[in-house]
């Protein structure tokens, strides 16, 4: 408020400090391999996963149900590592760790961003998900 009204920041940019990198992946449910069908129904089992530079954000559990009226998001899975290489292995320990039985959700395309070259090389731009890895997914998941 006080920033709003005007006043100053009490750090500068200099007394910021990057530190490590972090990477995000929205869940959703949804069938990616069929065109991100959305995937309404009653989640039967879920296991987050849980450790260190691991954030979930959800409101799901066992039993939850996702609606057909609604956006399709189950939670954003958060990893923070000391470099991208880091935060990559770590966010492939969580997403196979990450146990949501009931509905199908993105977690089998994350696995696939995540493990192709593309990605960890960081080759990767705004097209690249339709241009070059979605056009054979769903020959590959089936």
């Amino acid at each position: 408020m006080r920033i709003a009204g005007g006043g100053g920041l009490s750090v500068s940019q200099q007394d910021v400090k990057i530190s490590g990198h972090a990477i995000e992946c929205r869940i959703n449910a949804e069938d990616a391999a069929r065109d991100f069908l959305p995937s309404p129904g009653r989640i039967t089992r879920w296991e987050p996963p849980q450790g260190p530079g691991i954030r979930l954000d959800s409101h799901m559990s066992a039993g939850a149900i996702i609606p057909p009226f609604y956006d399709s998001m189950v939670g954003k899975l958060i990893v923070h590592g000391s470099d991208r290489a880091d935060a990559i292995a770590r966010l492939a320990d969580a997403i196979d760790n990450f146990v949501v039985e009931g509905v199908p959700t993105t977690l089998p395309l994350h696995r696939a961003i995540i493990a192709h070259p593309d990605f960890i090389e960081n080759r990767i731009h705004t097209r690249w998900l339709e241009q070059v890895l979605l056009p054979d997914y769903g020959k590959k998941a089936a």
